[in-house]
């Protein structure tokens, strides 16, 4: 199925992480050697909840007919665009209590990808909690969640998504390192390559 003029893949970074995430940059040369680089955008998040929503907002500004991959803390944004604007989410071992598990990581933090440093300051565990959204239309989402994720718990990710189709991992880690294999999948699903089908995608575990 080829990709609509309007439409969009939007990836979401997740916590520490940046546009040079490698499942960012798969999904990006993927798209380019489809001639699709221009529908491509992975902006650089605010370590404010409410900033980094501020900015997808005004920049890319999500509509039905795009699709969000969100990684991590941005599977849990992605969640809240999804809601907002009725598009698709893919969401890679998404967080689904991050103020909860990030209660424990207010300070000063270190980029995974540069030296960079950050502040992530305790009033945003109160931003992300303003952000909470239960998942409707969940045909309009995918799941890839691994059981081996050392970092979050993949019984909470399909408890929250439970209808949605899913792709579940026996094995993998938080990073989903195994992710080349899913990139056509993920696309298939944003209807960017040939493959499921926009509206109603199988449901699958692997």
């Amino acid at each position: 199925m080829r990709a609509s003029a309007r439409s969009r893949l939007v990836y979401l970074h997740g916590f520490r992480s940046s546009p040079q995430s490698f499942k960012a940059r798969l999904l990006g040369e993927r798209l380019a050697g489809l001639g699709l680089a221009e529908r491509f955008a992975c902006p650089q998040l605010p370590a404010s909840p409410a900033a980094a929503v501020d900015l997808v907002l005004r920049e890319i500004a999500p509509g039905p007919a795009d699709t969000l991959v969100g990684s991590s803390l941005g599977g849990y944004y992605a969640t809240w665009f999804a809601e907002r604007s009725g598009c698709r989410a893919v969401l890679l071992n998404p967080a689904v209590f991050p103020a909860r598990d990030l209660a424990a990581h207010t300070g000063a933090q270190r980029m995974y990808h540069s030296d960079d440093e950050f502040v992530f300051e305790s009033r945003y565990l109160g931003e992300l909690a303003q952000l909470e959204a239960a998942p409707s239309r969940l045909e309009r989402y995918l799941l890839i969640a691994a059981r081996g994720d050392e970092l979050l718990d993949w019984r909470e990710m399909v408890a929250k998504y439970r209808g949605a189709p899913t792709i579940l991992l026996d094995g993998g880690d938080h990073g989903l390192s195994e992710f080349s294999a899913l990139v056509d999948r993920v696309l298939a699903f944003a209807g960017m390559v040939g493959g499921a089908s926009d509206s109603n995608p199988p449901a699958e575990q692997t």
